[in-house]
Protein backbone atom coordinates (compact mmCIF):
# COMPACT_ATOMS: atom_id res chain seq x y z
CA UNK A 1 0.00 0.00 0.00
CA UNK A 2 1.32 3.61 -0.94
CA UNK A 3 2.28 5.47 2.05
CA UNK A 4 -0.63 8.03 1.43
CA UNK A 5 -3.01 5.88 0.96
CA UNK A 6 -2.19 3.91 3.91
CA UNK A 7 -2.11 7.44 5.92
CA UNK A 8 -5.42 8.36 4.78
CA UNK A 9 -6.90 4.49 5.99
CA UNK A 10 -5.17 4.96 9.31
CA UNK A 11 -6.49 8.39 9.65
CA UNK A 12 -10.32 6.88 9.04
CA UNK A 13 -10.02 4.55 11.44
CA UNK A 14 -8.81 6.93 14.30
CA UNK A 15 -11.59 8.88 12.75
CA UNK A 16 -14.20 6.46 13.35
CA UNK A 17 -13.24 5.20 16.46
CA UNK A 18 -13.53 8.86 17.65
CA UNK A 19 -17.41 9.31 16.45
CA UNK A 20 -17.82 5.66 17.90
CA UNK A 21 -16.79 7.24 21.61
CA UNK A 22 -18.73 10.16 21.24
CA UNK A 23 -21.83 8.25 20.13
CA UNK A 24 -22.04 6.08 23.48
CA UNK A 25 -20.82 9.21 25.23
CA UNK A 26 -24.14 11.04 24.01
CA UNK A 27 -26.51 8.34 24.16
CA UNK A 28 -25.58 7.32 27.70
CA UNK A 29 -26.72 10.86 28.69
CA UNK A 30 -30.64 10.77 26.88
CA UNK A 31 -33.45 10.41 29.23
CA UNK A 32 -37.07 9.20 27.72
CA UNK A 33 -39.76 12.59 27.99
CA UNK A 34 -41.72 12.07 31.09
CA UNK A 35 -43.80 14.57 32.79
CA UNK A 36 -43.05 16.34 35.45
CA UNK A 37 -42.96 14.89 38.97
CA UNK A 38 -40.08 15.83 40.96
CA UNK A 39 -39.90 18.17 43.65
CA UNK A 40 -37.22 21.52 43.81
CA UNK A 41 -34.41 19.59 45.68
CA UNK A 42 -34.77 16.44 42.59
CA UNK A 43 -34.50 18.93 40.07
CA UNK A 44 -31.80 20.40 41.11
CA UNK A 45 -29.71 17.22 41.76
CA UNK A 46 -30.37 15.92 38.40
CA UNK A 47 -29.13 19.19 36.84
CA UNK A 48 -25.96 18.98 38.77
CA UNK A 49 -25.75 15.39 37.15
CA UNK A 50 -26.49 16.55 33.94
CA UNK A 51 -23.86 19.43 33.83
CA UNK A 52 -21.22 16.98 35.47
CA UNK A 53 -22.07 14.78 32.94
CA UNK A 54 -21.60 17.60 30.15
CA UNK A 55 -18.46 18.47 31.73
CA UNK A 56 -16.93 14.92 31.69
CA UNK A 57 -18.28 14.53 27.62
CA UNK A 58 -16.38 18.24 26.90
CA UNK A 59 -13.26 16.84 28.36
CA UNK A 60 -13.53 13.76 26.27
CA UNK A 61 -13.75 15.09 23.05
CA UNK A 62 -10.70 17.80 24.51
CA UNK A 63 -9.01 14.55 24.87
CA UNK A 64 -9.22 12.80 21.91
CA UNK A 65 -8.72 16.01 19.75
CA UNK A 66 -5.32 16.23 21.34
CA UNK A 67 -5.18 12.46 20.45
CA UNK A 68 -5.48 13.27 17.04
CA UNK A 69 -3.19 16.09 17.54
CA UNK A 70 -0.30 14.15 18.54
CA UNK A 71 -0.87 11.79 15.89
CA UNK A 72 -0.91 14.35 12.95
CA UNK A 73 2.17 16.04 14.85
CA UNK A 74 3.91 11.94 14.86
CA UNK A 75 2.54 10.70 11.77
CA UNK A 76 5.32 11.96 9.25
CA UNK A 77 8.42 10.67 11.60
CA UNK A 78 6.65 7.30 12.50
CA UNK A 79 2.68 6.70 11.53
CA UNK A 80 2.45 3.12 12.54
CA UNK A 81 3.67 4.06 16.37
CA UNK A 82 1.36 6.90 16.54
CA UNK A 83 -1.38 5.12 15.39
CA UNK A 84 -0.72 2.06 17.64
CA UNK A 85 -0.43 4.19 20.47
CA UNK A 86 -4.28 6.09 19.72
CA UNK A 87 -5.54 3.00 19.09
CA UNK A 88 -4.53 1.41 22.47
CA UNK A 89 -5.47 4.61 24.39
CA UNK A 90 -9.13 4.63 23.23
CA UNK A 91 -9.69 1.00 23.29
CA UNK A 92 -8.96 1.30 26.99
CA UNK A 93 -10.36 4.43 27.23
CA UNK A 94 -13.81 2.40 25.87
CA UNK A 95 -12.82 -0.76 28.25
CA UNK A 96 -11.82 -3.11 25.99
CA UNK A 97 -8.41 -3.98 27.33
CA UNK A 98 -7.08 -4.87 30.63
CA UNK A 99 -5.83 -2.40 32.74
CA UNK A 100 -3.83 -2.06 35.95
CA UNK A 101 -2.55 0.61 38.35
CA UNK A 102 -3.26 2.14 41.85
CA UNK A 103 -7.03 1.75 43.23
CA UNK A 104 -9.35 1.01 46.13
CA UNK A 105 -11.90 -1.79 46.55
CA UNK A 106 -15.32 -1.51 47.64
CA UNK A 107 -17.03 -4.19 49.27
CA UNK A 108 -20.84 -4.57 49.53
CA UNK A 109 -21.70 -7.04 52.57
CA UNK A 110 -24.92 -7.45 54.72
CA UNK A 111 -25.20 -5.03 58.20
CA UNK A 112 -26.75 -7.99 60.20
CA UNK A 113 -27.29 -12.00 59.27
CA UNK A 114 -30.13 -13.87 58.30
CA UNK A 115 -30.18 -15.30 61.62
CA UNK A 116 -30.58 -12.37 63.67
CA UNK A 117 -32.54 -10.51 61.03
CA UNK A 118 -35.04 -13.55 61.44
CA UNK A 119 -35.58 -12.94 57.55
CA UNK A 120 -33.94 -13.82 53.92
CA UNK A 121 -31.56 -10.86 52.82
CA UNK A 122 -32.55 -9.11 49.71
CA UNK A 123 -30.43 -8.13 46.70
CA UNK A 124 -28.62 -5.09 46.85
CA UNK A 125 -31.06 -2.89 44.71
CA UNK A 126 -29.73 -1.68 40.80
CA UNK A 127 -30.10 2.33 42.13
CA UNK A 128 -27.96 1.84 44.93
CA UNK A 129 -25.33 0.35 42.44
CA UNK A 130 -26.00 3.11 40.05
CA UNK A 131 -25.61 5.97 42.88
CA UNK A 132 -22.34 4.11 44.01
CA UNK A 133 -21.00 4.46 40.48
CA UNK A 134 -22.25 8.10 40.12
CA UNK A 135 -20.45 8.97 43.16
CA UNK A 136 -17.61 7.20 42.46
CA UNK A 137 -17.32 8.64 39.12
CA UNK A 138 -17.93 12.60 40.62
CA UNK A 139 -14.72 11.15 42.35
CA UNK A 140 -12.40 11.27 38.79
CA UNK A 141 -12.57 6.68 38.78
CA UNK A 142 -11.30 6.16 35.41
CA UNK A 143 -12.05 2.40 35.50
CA UNK A 144 -14.50 -0.01 37.21
CA UNK A 145 -15.17 -3.62 37.41
CA UNK A 146 -18.01 -5.27 39.75
CA UNK A 147 -17.14 -9.04 40.82
CA UNK A 148 -15.21 -8.97 38.00
CA UNK A 149 -17.34 -7.51 34.80
CA UNK A 150 -15.71 -4.11 33.43
CA UNK A 151 -18.39 -1.64 33.39
CA UNK A 152 -18.47 0.23 30.39
CA UNK A 153 -20.58 3.25 29.07
CA UNK A 154 -23.28 0.84 27.13
CA UNK A 155 -23.50 -1.35 30.93
CA UNK A 156 -26.62 -1.91 31.84
CA UNK A 157 -27.53 -2.75 35.37
CA UNK A 158 -31.56 -3.85 36.27
CA UNK A 159 -33.61 -5.78 38.06
CA UNK A 160 -34.74 -8.94 36.42
CA UNK A 161 -37.26 -11.30 38.42
CA UNK A 162 -36.62 -9.79 41.60
CA UNK A 163 -32.06 -10.28 41.16
CA UNK A 164 -30.50 -7.42 40.18
CA UNK A 165 -28.26 -8.02 36.56
CA UNK A 166 -24.79 -6.40 35.43
CA UNK A 167 -24.94 -6.76 31.84
CA UNK A 168 -27.18 -9.84 32.86
CA UNK A 169 -25.17 -11.38 35.10
CA UNK A 170 -26.33 -12.16 39.01
CA UNK A 171 -25.31 -9.65 41.65
CA UNK A 172 -26.88 -12.10 44.52
CA UNK A 173 -24.44 -13.13 46.55
CA UNK A 174 -22.19 -10.96 49.06
CA UNK A 175 -20.00 -9.65 49.13
CA UNK A 176 -20.07 -7.68 46.13
CA UNK A 177 -16.56 -6.72 45.40
CA UNK A 178 -16.67 -3.67 43.53
CA UNK A 179 -12.48 -2.19 42.00
CA UNK A 180 -11.69 1.55 40.93
CA UNK A 181 -8.80 2.41 39.62
CA UNK A 182 -8.71 6.80 39.70
CA UNK A 183 -6.47 9.70 39.00
CA UNK A 184 -5.79 10.28 43.02
CA UNK A 185 -6.84 6.60 44.89
CA UNK A 186 -6.10 8.43 47.96
CA UNK A 187 -8.58 11.08 47.60
CA UNK A 188 -10.72 8.99 46.65
CA UNK A 189 -10.56 6.85 49.25
CA UNK A 190 -10.67 10.12 51.61
CA UNK A 191 -13.96 11.01 49.62
CA UNK A 192 -15.71 7.74 50.00
CA UNK A 193 -14.68 7.25 53.62
CA UNK A 194 -16.62 10.32 54.45
CA UNK A 195 -19.62 10.12 52.03
CA UNK A 196 -22.66 9.56 53.57
CA UNK A 197 -24.40 7.06 50.74
CA UNK A 198 -23.10 4.58 53.38
CA UNK A 199 -26.42 5.78 54.88
CA UNK A 200 -28.06 4.74 52.17
CA UNK A 201 -26.84 1.23 52.12
CA UNK A 202 -27.30 0.74 55.70
CA UNK A 203 -31.57 1.47 55.29
CA UNK A 204 -31.35 -1.97 53.49
CA UNK A 205 -29.34 -3.69 55.91
CA UNK A 206 -26.08 -3.40 54.14
CA UNK A 207 -22.27 -2.13 54.79
CA UNK A 208 -19.80 -0.47 52.36
CA UNK A 209 -16.18 -1.87 53.45
CA UNK A 210 -13.60 0.65 52.18
CA UNK A 211 -10.03 -0.75 51.89
CA UNK A 212 -6.97 1.72 51.30
CA UNK A 213 -5.69 2.37 48.00
CA UNK A 214 -3.75 -1.06 46.32
CA UNK A 215 -0.99 -0.37 44.26
CA UNK A 216 -1.29 -3.55 42.16
CA UNK A 217 -5.78 -3.48 41.12
CA UNK A 218 -5.95 -5.11 37.80
CA UNK A 219 -9.09 -4.81 36.26
CA UNK A 220 -10.33 -7.06 32.89
CA UNK A 221 -11.12 -5.96 29.87
CA UNK A 222 -15.03 -5.75 29.04
CA UNK A 223 -15.63 -9.30 26.81
CA UNK A 224 -19.02 -8.36 25.16
CA UNK A 225 -20.12 -6.87 22.26
CA UNK A 226 -20.60 -3.55 22.58
CA UNK A 227 -24.00 -2.38 20.44
CA UNK A 228 -24.59 0.97 19.62
CA UNK A 229 -27.92 1.86 17.81
CA UNK A 230 -27.45 3.92 14.66
CA UNK A 231 -24.08 3.57 13.40
CA UNK A 232 -23.05 1.97 10.41
CA UNK A 233 -19.77 1.66 9.03
CA UNK A 234 -18.61 4.49 6.18
CA UNK A 235 -18.32 3.12 2.89
CA UNK A 236 -15.00 3.66 0.76
CA UNK A 237 -14.21 4.10 -2.29
CA UNK A 238 -11.19 2.54 -4.19
CA UNK A 239 -8.06 3.53 -2.66
CA UNK A 240 -9.73 4.31 0.45
CA UNK A 241 -11.54 7.67 0.21
CA UNK A 242 -14.81 7.94 1.07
Amino acid sequence: MKPKVKLRASFAVITAIFGFMLAIQFQSIKEPVVRETRDIWQIQEDLSKEQQLQLELLAEIRKYEQLIKNYEDEVSDSSETALNETLNQLKEDAGLSEVSGKGIVIKIKPLMKEELLGAELENVSPDLIKRLINELNSYEADHISINGRRLVNTSVIRDINQITKIDGYSLNTYPIEIKVIGKDPEKLYNRMSASTIGDLFALDNLVLDITQPDENLIIPAYDESIRVKHLKPVKTEKGGES
